[in-house]
């Protein structure tokens, strides 16, 4: 059952707090719904384009639930490191500087989200990640040159899935050692046709870094658009 949106009236714009936010690809995308964003991460993101706090998440979480200063916020986003849940990105957690190696945050977070009140997303790649799997949203739902399939579990709050349409054709690139051409490019990784840093910005929407491992981690902007002018049409209607 959707939950009443808390509604902060001393501040223009409700504010969202971004954990894990790498170089802001999901913060950028609520910002455009209308969130005043303030992201989280354990390593300096000089290319962040909003407030930011160099800080362990959980750590940081626990802080503002235990402080009350959690209150500030009307919502948390979530995009833990996906190491142990997707084939794609094992043992890279420490290249990445996240600290935990091989580690499964998502329970102890999802433990955190739940006692802050706040509803809250968790966004992970598809795979065997132990989320809830409320949406998925894929590139070619938003027009997009990635397709970049991403599952998100929705705390406290909920919206219907949007339809997945037909994909147009392949990812570009070598797969069992045959070269395809297709609409769409591979941000991940590096050479075998995969893109490059101009393509990934050009493909997902993302302008403000060239850093190849940012690009390659990011959510493209228009999947947390969307989900914020969700989050932010339910809030409409509680307020009113």
């Amino acid at each position: 059952m959707t939950q009443p949106v808390p509604i902060l009236r001393d501040h223009p714009q409700p504010r969202l707090l971004d954990l894990f936010s790498c170089a802001g690809g999901a913060g950028t995308g609520y910002h455009r719904a209308g969130f005043e964003v303030t992201g989280v991460d354990i390593v300096d993101r000089p290319n962040y384009p909003f407030a930011f706090h160099r800080a362990d998440a959980l750590e940081h979480l626990a802080a503002l639930i235990a402080s009350g200063d959690i209150e500030q916020y009307a919502a948390v986003h979530a995009s833990p490191p996906c190491q142990a849940g997707c084939a794609l990105t094992i043992g890279t957690n420490a290249s990445r500087g996240w600290g935990r190696e091989h580690v499964q945050l998502i329970p102890e977070l999802r433990t955190l989200l739940d006692a802050s009140g706040l509803p809250y997303v968790i966004e992970q790649p598809n795979g065997k990640a132990p989320v809830r799997p409320d949406l998925r949203l894929c590139g070619e739902m938003f027009g997009l040159g990635v397709l970049r399939h991403r599952t998100f579990e929705l705390g406290g709050w909920s919206t219907q899935q949007p339809p997945h349409p037909k994909h147009r054709g392949y990812v570009r690139g070598y797969r069992h050692g045959v070269y395809r051409d297709g609409p769409y490019v591979a941000a991940y990784g590096a050479g075998g046709g995969k893109a490059t840093v101009p393509e990934m910005q050009a493909a997902m929407g993302i302008t403000w870094t060239d850093v190849r491992e940012e690009l390659t981690e990011a959510i493209p902007p228009a999947y947390t658009r969307w989900i914020g002018a969700q989050f932010l049409t339910l809030e409409g209607m509680a307020a009113a």
